[in-house]
């Protein structure tokens, strides 16, 4: 089994990745969000807690987040895991070393998503999707061919994402570098960081990925 952390800024593709590890190796990915929600439903001892906390408007906290991770990792499922939106701190990374280690799981490597914040920008600003068949373009890279009409199913439904401008972004960004960038210097100290050009295109930065585990 292969367990990896994506690391990168907002718009670095991490998502995209993690959907190719997913595809590619059979490994599972653990995003903070999707476990949040699941465990919400699930009815169980967890889930309540869970619910209880997002209820009331508060924040859940990470022995609850280490706690939903837990459980992921006991099912033993697929090649691996990728944790996706977490660990976002340094607090958060040692938790997750901890866990890993009482349950003989290693982190076999972090990929740090590294981008040009400027190119970022344009790319992230730039881009729309189809509201209908959600198709995605860009209004340098990849505009439709018609303006104003998808390609793929026609609509005019074309849309962009409230937070995909300059202003929000540069935000995030900066959020980011704040609160997760200093993950980078961790774990390069601890020697598991592998670090990708996040502006290639999709096949390269997956290709660089997939050199980067197999090498371990």
């Amino acid at each position: 089994m292969t367990n990896v952390i994506l690391l990168g800024p907002p718009g670095a593709g991490k998502g995209t990745q993690a959907k190719r590890l997913v595809q590619e190796r059979g490994m599972v990915q653990l995003s903070t969000g999707d476990m949040l929600r699941e465990a919400r439903s699930s009815g169980s001892e967890m889930g309540l807690k869970v619910a209880a906390v997002m209820d009331a408007g508060g924040l859940v906290t990470d022995e609850i987040v280490i706690g939903l991770i837990r459980e992921k990792l006991q099912q033993g499922e697929g090649g691996g895991y990728i944790f996706d939106g977490f660990p976002r701190t340094l607090a958060q990374a040692d938790a997750l070393g901890e866990l890993l280690s009482q349950m003989g799981e290693t982190l076999d490597a972090v990929i740090a998503m590294e981008v040009d914040d400027a190119v970022l920008v344009r790319r992230i600003t730039g881009r729309y999707t189809c509201g209908n068949c959600g198709a995605v373009y860009h209004d340098e890279t990849h505009p439709t061919k018609v303006p104003g009409v998808c390609d793929v199913c026609g609509s005019t439904n074309l849309v962009r994402r409230a937070d995909d401008n300059e202003d929000s972004l540069r935000h995030r960004l900066m959020e980011y570098y704040k609160k997760t960038s200093p993950l980078v210097g961790y774990y390069h100290a601890k020697g598991d960081l592998r670090r990708v050009d996040a502006l290639a295109s999709v096949e390269d930065v997956a290709a660089a990925i997939a050199g980067a585990l197999d090498r371990g």
